[in-house]
């Protein structure tokens, strides 16, 4: 029986999860191992940990979004998912054109469908050395999949706390990643991606910003949904495993 494709559901990125996690940077001892950590910033076993439950969030909406299919463990040593029809979770082994790549979350029934990575930045001196450096990233990612996969749809997102953030690392950030955000067609450029989010988080309370990025742009997480979903009905709609397909007329499509 076909995979009914069905709307995207709206990525949901749980407060108190955010909070949670607010507590630990800001904190001065690692409570898991009971060693000191300077305040304001994640130890590495923390920065490693941070976005699990945000890739959690994206797996689940895109498992809904393609006929309630499972969720997998991925592997680094698999290039094939451990099922045929399912979304991967974990380090999913993809081989691109420009080098090997794993992935946050992937969905691949028949070769690369779509490739998600989600991306923190977690502290001042974090967001000042390396943000470019993961801008290069994002675009090599991106190019890795779509020189193999042109049809492929690669998402991303990127996480940072609020206090971490400047301001002109903020607008040269924002400006950036909606260039790169900017891949509607097959034939675009192969380094552009077809979704980012940016995510600016507040580690008191574990609320999302409401003005960075102003609310209508690209990057917000409201729209990853809205911008993806279409997408992958445009280049997939009919084509097992989805020979039919779920409500347009709530989508729009």
């Amino acid at each position: 029986m076909a995979a009914i494709l069905n709307y995207m559901p709206e990525i949901s990125v749980p407060q108190e999860n955010l909070k949670s996690w607010g507590e630990l940077w800001l904190g001065t001892v690692n409570p898991q191992t009971g060693k000191p950590k300077n305040p304001n910033c994640f130890d590495r076993q923390q920065s490693v940990n941070f976005a699990s439950f945000i890739d959690r969030a994206v797996a689940e909406s895109l498992a809904k979004m393609l006929g309630n299919i499972p969720i997998v463990a991925g592997s680094p040593k698999k290039l094939i998912p451990s099922q045929a029809d399912c979304v991967e979770m974990g380090p999913a082994r993809i081989i691109g054109g420009v080098r090997p790549q794993n992935f946050d979350v992937a969905y691949r029934p028949d070769g690369v469908r779509i490739a998600f990575d989600s991306k923190t930045l977690n502290d001042v001196k974090s967001v000042g050395k390396n943000w470019q450096n993961m801008v290069n990233e994002l675009a090599t990612e991106a190019a890795t999949v779509h020189t193999r996969f042109p049809y492929a749809i690669v998402a991303f997102m990127v996480v940072i706390p609020t206090p971490a953030l400047g301001a002109k690392q903020q607008a040269d950030l924002v400006r950036t990643l909606e260039r790169m955000a900017s891949r509607r067609d097959v034939l675009n450029q192969t380094h552009l991606a077809e979704a980012i989010s940016l995510v600016v988080w507040n580690p008191t309370d574990g609320t999302i910003s409401n003005s960075i990025p102003e609310q209508g742009s690209v990057l917000r997480i409201e729209r990853f949904s809205e911008i993806l979903y279409p997408q992958y009905v445009s280049r997939y709609k009919g084509l097992p495993p989805h020979d039919e397909t779920g409500d347009d007329e709530e989508s729009g499509i």
